[in-house]
């Protein structure tokens, strides 16, 4: 259907992955057979807004956040109203806790209301009124986060013209962050320090638990820089008796410094924690912090003891790997510990408020696992640039990492990597022993001018070789077993590629493979690599030999195919023949000859990994006839680099330090913590209450996942089910991590009845209970007296 194919944007619907209908009239166009590529193009919108005057008078549709206060931004809009009027007669703003000024807030505010006509506020609710008058003097810094947030994307958006912008007016309150119990006007004094507007809300005594708070933090990246900044201004952890531990494995790179704002160029290669901590008490002097190296896990339970997590008020995950996530949430439900948890994926962001007793824990609900693309569409069938970038990133990984790395072992320890050779036996041991038979054999290098040689002939295997022995195994005309076309949507029909020195970007990754592959061998690099017209003399030099398409040769084409290897009956027979081979190789090697594996490093523009996986990306895409991608591009996706921005960072913590009043305060129900879910690019806002946690019950009991049940003493096993029989509750299996203790179908266990339960964890488990812990933990598997099994909570047994 040529018609098509004029690049006029053009109106789709019924759209399903590969295919879709034209909205148009094409009873004149030529008959359309198969295929095509197809580009989908977003048209501009146009946005007409109000002046700001006209929008107080007529404010239109509000964008709502919480649903829940559905008339609430109405009448926030009346109060801004009437907050610019008594500023305009009283040049100042209402005092806080002052009931004078609250009413003459409110007298304005039903005032200009009676003036609406037809749109004025059905109700004014004057105790929200209240709130708002006592506090509007007050700059807090989460509220100052979260909208900056939400105003530095605007901003971005009026600039760049991308993303949909806020539409007229957006109001936000966070009264549920006050304290439960109202304030008397003393407690909202100043203090003459630099807290006196978070103590003119939320009062002196608040302030203080704040101050004296025990806090730790999981990451101090782009989620933790940003916690690390509130935490200091709100004065958490700011007098003798807090304490902020912050924890980070990880050290700083280049490719932080956009959203990482603690950090600067200087501190690349230093630890987060550190550089972050040493930033925040800069902010503030005052703040009680002390950085940590280790990550948590349970690796680390020696460092993140009983102890440390038993005086802990509340914990912050500013983390982004869910491992991890859902780690720290084991812990803060084994301890009770509240958990503040939030994360960002662009202009997205989430947060979720972990209550003990009150909400369901994290890892209660999982997203869905992320689908990744198959390995045979990877390896022969791509149809987008992220396929040629994960292909790009393994074909490096293999040739400059895991193979001079497997030679390594090999010259190493000759005889141990022969016998792991023969045991594993298998497709995998094979061609691992192909690999670096053929480094160290055909493609081993001892000049410059060898790798130049090896990169060309890589060149041509990888972009003319493979794509002709594929078509020829395949061929355009090919059907498969139930008679469709072998290549339709989504697969592409490839074309190899002719080299041309006269091409910069054959050229460029010719130069970045030889200067890597050089680095492998220790071989210097001379001057005139990088001259262009040189280069392109010594690659001219290289004869490289003609192919010819096999036949019988087997392309995966399954996709839930999880290797590429594909097994042999005499891979035993085979292997032998290549240990013998490769011993025979290693005698011609020079003495204390080794190889420099390369491990990926994104960051440096002057390595030439970025520039070989952009080549290695862009020749297979102009393959595939999949439109190439820039350095920057390529860097974002083989690198794996989340997308970040400090917009929507700034705005989820914000969030979470409004929730950490409430968890600070103590007192709140469960209906006044909110999770939210935030776009800033559509802009979408949606906070909902959270989800309480599931309920067991039995006979007058009922317990949830926050249940842990405890028994101080020493006891035997016999003791410990006699406790439980009490409670109407029959336990057939006890277990300590993954031993059994008892069960009682096993007789030969029934003489651990009369042994101590610690005992018997020694003994059969092999559990050795660390000094620092007093108790052991033990999972018993219960029925009632109808034989109904009963979910029962964790039973810890305090021996010490």
């Amino acid at each position: 259907m040529t018609e098509l194919n004029d690049g006029k944007p053009r109106k789709i619907k019924s759209a399903r992955p590969y295919s879709f209908t034209l909205e148009e009239d094409t009873t004149s166009y030529g008959t359309y057979i198969r295929g095509g590529i197809v580009t989908q193009v977003k048209p501009p919108k146009v946005l007409k807004f109000k002046t700001l005057k006209e929008a107080i008078k007529e404010p239109g549709e509000f964008l709502m956040s919480d649903f829940s206060k559905f008339d609430r931004p109405p009448l926030l809009h009346l109060a801004f109203q009437a907050l610019d009027k008594f500023r305009t007669e009283l040049l100042r703003f209402p005092i806080a806790g002052s009931a004078d000024d609250a009413q003459k807030l409110i007298d304005f505010a039903i005032s200009i209301n009676e003036s609406l006509g037809e749109s004025k506020v059905e109700e004014t609710d004057k105790k929200l009124l209240q709130h708002f008058a006592s506090g509007s003097r007050a700059v807090l810094n989460p509220m100052a986060a979260m909208f900056g947030g939400i105003v530095g994307q605007e901003v971005v958006k009026a600039c760049s013209g991308k993303f949909h912008p806020l539409y007229q007016f957006f109001y936000f309150d966070s009264v549920e962050s006050l304290p439960v119990e109202p304030l008397e006007a003393s407690d909202l004094k100043p203090e003459n320090s630099r807290y006196d507007a978070q103590i003119s809300v939320f009062g002196a005594k608040l302030q203080k638990k704040l101050e004296q708070s025990k806090i730790f933090m999981v990451g101090s990246g782009a989620l933790g820089c940003e916690f690390l900044k509130n935490l200091a201004l709100m004065g958490i952890s700011c007098s003798e008796n807090g304490k902020l531990t912050v924890t980070d494995d990880d050290v700083i790179e280049k490719s932080n410094l956009s959203r990482q704002f603690l950090f600067r160029d200087w501190n690349i290669g230093q630890p987060k924690s550190t550089v972050a901590a040493t930033a925040a008490m800069a902010i503030n002097p005052k703040l009680h912090v002390e950085a940590l190296q280790n990550r948590a896990s349970p690796e680390t339970e020696n460092v993140f003891n009983d102890a440390f997590w038993e005086s802990l008020d509340a914990v912050v995950n500013a983390l982004d790997n869910v491992t991890a996530r859902m780690y720290i949430d084991s812990r803060c439900v084994y301890f009770q510990k509240p958990l503040l948890e939030s994360g960002t994926l662009g202009a997205k962001c989430n947060t979720q408020m972990v209550i003990p007793h009150l909400t369901e824990n994290y890892g209660a609900s999982r997203d869905p696992p992320e689908k990744q693309a198959p390995m045979c569409t990877v390896h022969s069938f791509p149809h987008n640039i992220d396929h040629c970038l994960t292909w790009a990133r393994s074909e490096f990984e293999g040739l400059l990492e895991k193979t001079p790395t497997e030679v390594n072992a090999f010259l190493s320890n000759p005889s141990g990597y022969a016998t792991a050779a023969r045991t594993a036996g298998d497709a995998q041991a094979r061609d691992q022993l192909e690999r670096v038979i053929e480094c160290l054999d055909r493609d081993k290098c001892e000049t410059f001018q060898d790798c130049i040689t090896w990169a060309r002939l890589k060149f041509e295997d990888y972009f003319a070789n493979r794509v002709k022995q594929l078509t020829f195994t395949f061929p355009e005309d090919a059907m498969t077993s139930s008679g469709a076309p072998f290549w339709s949507a989504p697969k592409r029909f490839p074309r190899p590629l002719e080299f041309s020195s006269a091409d910069p970007s054959h050229l460029n990754f010719l130069l970045a493979a030889s200067i890597l592959r050089a680095e492998t061998f220790g071989i210097p690099i001379p001057d005139w690599a990088k001259n262009p017209k040189k280069l392109a003399e010594a690659v001219d030099k290289v004869i490289v030999p003609d192919f010819q398409p096999k036949q019988g040769v087997k392309i995966e084409t399954d996709e839930k195919a999880t290797s590429l290897s594909s097994a042999s009956v005499d891979d035993a027979a085979v292997i032998e023949e290549l240990i013998a081979k490769l011993e025979a190789i290693s005698k011609t090697l020079p003495p204390g000859f080794h190889m420099n594996p390369i491990q990926f490093e994104k960051d440096d523009d002057t390595n030439f990994h970025m520039d070989l996986i952009a080549g290695f990306a862009n020749m297979r895409a102009r393959n595939y006839s999949i439109p190439e991608v820039d350095k920057l591009k390529a860097k974002f996706i083989a690198g794996r680099i989340i997308p970040a921005i400090a917009t929507s960072t700034a705005m989820a913590t914000g969030l979470v330090c409004l929730e950490l009043y409430k968890v600070l305060a103590g007192g709140h129900k469960v209906e006044d913590y909110r999770n939210t879910f935030a776009n800033l690019a559509i802009p979408l806002f949606s906070m909902a209450e959270p989800v309480p946690p599931k309920t067991i019950k039995h006979q007058d009991m009922s317990w949830t996942v926050w249940d842990r049940w405890t028994i101080t003493g020493n006891i035997t096993l016999r003791e410990l089910l006699e406790w439980l029989k009490e409670k109407g509750l029959n336990a057939y299996s006890i277990s300590c991590g993954t031993s059994l203790l008892y069960n009682s179908m096993f007789p030969r266990h029934k003489v651990r009845l009369d042994k101590k339960v610690v005992d018997v964890a020694r003994e059969v488990a092999k559990v050795e209970v660390p000094s620092y812990r007093r108790h052991l933990d033990v999972v018993v598997a219960c029925e009632d007296d109808d034989d109904n099994d009963v979910d029962i909570p964790l039973v810890s047994i305090y021996f010490r």
